[in-house]
């Protein structure tokens, strides 16, 4: 399930994975479907929610350009401000979605779909004037885009740069230099850090094991897992399954 939070009200406190964020006012936050969040005024937001079987924004790229960005990136988390202009476009956007809802016909569920490719679209393109600089070039953001796509796809089995750059026709080196160029985190920690969340997730919420998380992420032994989390994270899987018995 991917989710588009639009904090309407005033600043607010968001806890996304355990790590507490300031929620600025007229903002908007796209999350992953591994992301756990809490909000401290939930009543100020509306929420979007939506599942690969409704919309999967991943077969529909070249129509919303947003997989690698909003969704399946390399970044932080993106807090999107909302300048007058774009608050007044939500603002309607908004209101045409109430009013489908209220209506129960067999079309129902294309207008929806319609109404959320527009509210992707608006989210991306104000991101993208905010986070992207202005000297990337298309094709070169469209790598990036495709790289963090095939990590999200293939980080349980796929551990490595050399992994993803003989899927994208590239050295290592040459995505490494890319990344740096756009002040981007390294692939390598995209992959880490992919690796980390859904160990976390899998510690926290399922009732598997530190063995066979490990084999399930990919890994040879426990041990290697182990060592990687905590260097990682700075405490052991076993320790940090702990603190949420």
């Amino acid at each position: 399930m991917l989710t588009i939070v639009w904090n309407r009200g005033k600043a607010q406190e968001a806890i996304i994975d355990d790590v507490s964020y300031n929620f600025p006012a007229q903002t908007i936050l796209p999350l992953m479907a591994n992301n756990t969040f809490e909000f401290s005024n939930a009543e100020d937001l509306i929420v979007w929610q939506f599942n690969r079987e409704f919309y999967c924004i991943v077969d529909h790229d070249k129509e919303v350009s947003c997989a690698g960005f909003l969704f399946y990136g390399n970044r932080e988390l993106l807090f999107i401000e909302l300048d007058h202009t774009y608050q007044k476009k939500l603002d309607g956007l908004v209101q045409i979605f109430e009013d489908e809802f209220e209506e129960s016909d067999n079309i129902q569920g294309e207008m929806l779909r319609m109404l959320l490719k527009r509210l992707i679209i608006l989210t991306t393109r104000i991101g993208k004037q905010q986070f992207i600089p202005d000297d990337i070039v298309d094709t070169e953001s469209d790598l990036i885009r495709s790289f963090n796509m095939l990590v999200e796809n293939n980080f349980r089995e796929m551990h490595q740069v050399q992994d993803y750059a003989e899927l994208l026709n590239k050295s290592p080196k040459s995505l490494t230099n890319l990344f740096a160029r756009y002040n981007n985190m390294p692939p390598l920690q995209v992959i880490k850090n992919r690796i980390v969340i859904e160990s976390k997730r899998l510690l926290r919420f399922s009732d598997k094991s530190s063995k066979e998380i490990s084999f399930e992420l990919g890994f040879e032994d426990p041990a290697s897992f182990s060592r990687f989390f905590k260097n990682q994270v700075g405490i052991s899987p076993t320790a940090f399954q702990k603190q949420y018995l």
